[in-house]
């Protein structure tokens, strides 16, 4: 089945309108009508083969929200017409240790992302969300709660789900401090959770413009980076930070920040690596700085219902297909709050 589909096909070339092959329905399969598309920043990476993994013809796209058109003989999850989400895996092995204790992200054999990657049933690169139609197995599509704007739920498939698996793995709670290290389409979704979860959130940012954003997202204190007297008046007070910053910076501060016991959780992916933190801090207040990749699909599914429960979106600005160029150009210079959606329905093919 050939659908419209934005494909990069060189590096160096813009993403453009085209057509791609849908591979056919499988037994356990979900296909969905495309409604809502977040874009990650991982997309843009992709696009260009910043990472050195791209393999085209691509078509990016991990934060979907559509609407079931078809399921499989085997399908009992789903039907058609209902609402569902498709984040950044459509496949994994489903028997080793990480799969049978449903951390599918972590799967020793690799999960599939949701494009690029490699479909088990043809050999040819998975095709993600910036297109009309996906297909996926049942086990890795989501429900989405019926009380929430749908293009505001597309970016919680992906920033959502990466930033609340280590809220939850490390189990935040009312009243913990919980610090989190730059505004973008992971922080301010960081922030969301964080304070709806009953913590008290500390935003860290470069840009002191962002103060009164933070606020209203729900953290109780916002701290300029830049300025070393903020810094120091933080210093020891924190049980976990969330570093959501996808770009090389010195985690030495952000150590000095926790109390001991503390937890430097990284969750953005710099293009290169992060400058060598000093252990002793590390050793002397037992510190410890971990990462996390996104969630796993039960994780990605509690994520969604605690949405549903507390009416919580990702901010967005709305896109067609055809200024997704556009927006990866704003997106370098971080002009969005916080997150492009593309509109399936109204771009032109």
């Amino acid at each position: 089945m050939k659908i419209k589909a934005l494909v990069a096909t060189q590096a160096d070339q813009p993403l453009r309108a085209g057509q791609v092959e849908l591979r056919a329905l499988q037994a356990d399969d979900v296909q969905l009508e495309i409604l809502y598309c977040g874009v990650c920043h991982s997309d843009l990476h992709m696009a260009r083969n910043e990472w050195g993994v791209s393999r085209y013809p691509l078509v990016p796209g991990h934060e979907i929200v559509g609407r079931v058109v078809a399921t499989g003989d085997n399908v009992t999850k789903f039907t058609p017409g209902q609402t569902v989400g498709v984040g950044v895996m459509v496949d994994a092995c489903g028997d080793c240790h990480f799969c049978q204790q449903q951390e599918e992200q972590y799967c020793e054999a690799g999960f599939t992302p949701t494009y690029n990657g490699t479909d088990k049933y043809t050999g040819n690169s998975t095709v993600g969300g910036y297109a009309q139609h996906l297909i996926a197995d049942q086990h890795f599509v989501v429900s989405v709660p019926e009380n929430l704007p749908l293009q505001g739920v597309a970016p919680l498939l992906c920033a959502g789900v990466t930033v609340w698996s280590p809220l939850r793995h490390f189990g935040v709670k009312a009243g913990d401090r919980v610090g989190v290290v730059g505004l973008g389409g992971l922080g301010h979704m960081a922030v969301k959770l964080a304070s709806a979860l009953g913590a008290e959130v500390t935003l860290f940012t470069t840009s002191p413009e962002k103060g009164e954003d933070a606020l209203r997202l729900g953290a109780r204190r916002v701290v300029v980076s830049r300025d070393a007297a903020q810094m120091a008046a933080c210093q020891t007070s924190l049980d976990i930070i969330l570093d959501c910053v996808a770009a090389p910076h010195d985690l030495d501060p952000y150590l000095n920040a926790l109390k001991t016991n503390g937890q430097l959780v990284l969750v953005g992916i710099p293009d290169q690596p992060h400058p060598s933190p000093n252990v002793t801090p590390m050793v002397f207040r037992r510190l410890s700085i971990s990462g996390t990749s996104i969630g796993s699909i039960q994780e990605t599914q509690q994520m969604l219902d605690f949405c549903g429960q507390h009416n919580i979106t990702a901010d967005v600005e709305m896109i067609r297909g055809e200024e997704i160029e556009t927006a990866f150009a704003r997106m370098l210079t971080g002009e969005v709050k916080y997150r492009f959606v593309i509109d399936m329905q109204q771009t032109r093919w």
